[in-house]
């Protein structure tokens, strides 16, 4: 008898032109969490789709059990007992928990949905996982954390041994973060075994017993969480040793080219003032809710302060709209690429050439052929990898989207780029790629406001670094001078009189 619940033996999965999935194998054994990761395209989301019955493998086997498996369609997943929790929940906003929780598979007796014993179920399934809301609660009243909360109830509901966890940490705080952990450590506990999908190292060490590594769409390997480092399972990530992950050089800091004064928003910031420099990385962080993203919005014309004022090369500016911040020469890279950054369905050349169309258009007519060599060249300067300009933004991955963002800000005269959390959902080998990139264009002269949570991007990348604490800014740190440590310390709260102590 097999200790496996499930396995995967060369399988092959072939679209169009591409390999999607190339001989590649897998276990899972009971009660294991199995952490599976390798950077954005090595293969991670066709293998959900594989193993759900969305997709069908041209070549290889499954097992269950150890007997043969043969998915004509998710249905028939859902049936052997898999489910999979997505990083962005599908979930219907208008409809309650419960809805939610049985859609698809309705509890129904003579023709007549059970809502009673529904509503009984869900929160007999919150109550375990420990749910701070009812199961009566409109479903777009609740945060990302409590609606994954939600997906997982519903993958539970289905009577699931095997749940895929699709990068559930991604838009989570580190509180949020440390309660989805629990929720697995019980799951696991239940025997139910979890493959949980991650760019994150400390989601891995945390919970799973072993990781695979798939590469370019091959199996690199599967080791024990306790057995591998950093280094090794970058370099099997990747391929290659990443010894600079952040390429910093020493560039001569330029003129002042931003300068923010006493800038003020109520309920979200207060007198925040500071200088940044031609070719200068000015990191700006802070805990989750501190106001860094608010300060930024308010720079780039999204909300409006109450007070303050913002100069550019020493010219005060009056910045109503996001258009007004863009013709100046102000640049967002949004911390929501695919919200706020892209259109997903559009191809990659029209959203880099977006910002700047009057440029290529004469009498209302678009030359087409101008607008799509600049893209080109462009997308080609970033390194971004696609079959062709016309790909729509929505088909890459993660990192690859962020080149595509990058792109688009240099399609317009720059002259501060301010870039949110740019290695969000990135993976590890998309990050050396960014991060040379924001090197670069920091050599030409641009100044850049990198917002971070991630205190080694912070402190690998940034010249000077701004630490914000309840909407203020609460110290400023040297490159040489900056620790761990001495973020953090003035990342967490304190009282209003050393607040204003360290602000003088």
């Amino acid at each position: 008898m097999t200790d496996n619940v499930l396995e995967l033996k060369g399988v092959t999965k072939i679209f169009p032109g591409v390999k999607a999935l190339n001989q590649v194998h897998f276990n899972l054994r009971k009660g294991e969490v199995h952490a599976l990761m390798g950077e954005n395209g090595a293969g991670k989301s066709t293998f959900i789709k594989v193993i759900t019955g969305v997709h069908k493998a041209e070549e290889g086997m499954i097992f269950l059990d150890g007997a043969e498996a043969d998915f004509k369609g998710p249905k028939d997943a859902q049936a052997a007992g898999i489910a999979a929790v997505y990083q962005h929940p599908t979930s219907y906003p208008d409809l309650s928990v419960t809805e939610n929780i049985f859609m698809g598979h309705e509890m129904i007796k003579k023709g007549i949905i059970q809502w009673k014993l529904m509503n009984q179920e869900a929160d007999k399934l919150l109550k375990e996982l420990n749910a701070d809301f009812k199961c009566s609660d409109e479903m777009g009243n609740l945060s990302v954390a409590q609606q994954q909360m939600v997906e997982i109830a519903k993958a539970l509901s289905t009577q699931a041994r095997i749940i895929i966890l699709d990068e559930p940490t991604a838009a989570l705080t580190k509180n949020e973060s440390e309660e989805l952990y629990r929720i697995v450590d019980k799951l696991k506990a239940s025997k139910v075994s979890v493959i949980f999908i991650s760019h994150r190292f400390e989601d891995m060490y945390r919970l799973a017993d072993r990781v695979t590594v798939f590469r370019d769409s091959k199996y690199i390997g599967t080791y024990q969480t306790d057995e591998i480092t950093n280094s090794d399972l970058i370099r099997a990530m990747v391929g290659r040793e990443i010894k600079d992950l952040f390429p910093k050089t020493e560039i001569r800091r330029g003129p002042e080219v931003l300068r923010i004064e006493k800038l003020s928003r109520t309920g979200y910031f207060k007198n925040i003032s500071f200088k940044l420099h031609q070719g200068e990385i000015l990191g700006l962080t802070g805990l989750v809710g501190a106001g860094r993203t608010e300060v930024v919005e308010s720079i780039c014309g999204i909300t409006k302060p109450d007070a303050g004022n913002i100069y550019l090369e020493g010219r005060r500016l009056l910045i109503k709209k996001p258009a007004d911040a863009m013709k100046e020469g102000i640049v967002l890279l949004p911390e929501d690429r695919q919200k706020e950054g892209l259109i997903l369905s559009w191809g990659l050349g029209r959203n880099v050439t977006l910002p700047g169309l009057k440029k290529y258009s004469r009498r209302g007519v678009i030359n087409e052929k101008m607008e799509d060599e600049t893209a080109k060249g462009l997308l080609e300067e970033v390194d971004t990898k696609a079959v062709s300009i016309f790909d729509p933004a929505g088909s890459l991955s993660g990192g690859n989207q962020q080149k595509v963002v990058v792109a688009k800000a240099l399609s317009q005269e720059m002259k501060v780029v301010i870039m949110d959390e740019p290695t969000k959902g990135v993976d590890v080998g998309a990050k050396a790629e960014i991060y040379q990139i924001m090197g670069d264009l920091a050599k030409k002269g641009y100044g850049i406001l990198l917002i971070s949570s991630e205190m080694p991007e912070i402190l690998g990348m940034s010249d000077r670094i701004l630490v914000m604490c309840n909407g203020k800014l609460s110290g400023e740190l040297s490159r040489e001078k900056a620790t761990s440590e001495s973020i953090l310390q003035y990342a967490m709260e304190k009282s209003e009189k050393d607040t204003e102590r360290s602000l003088h």
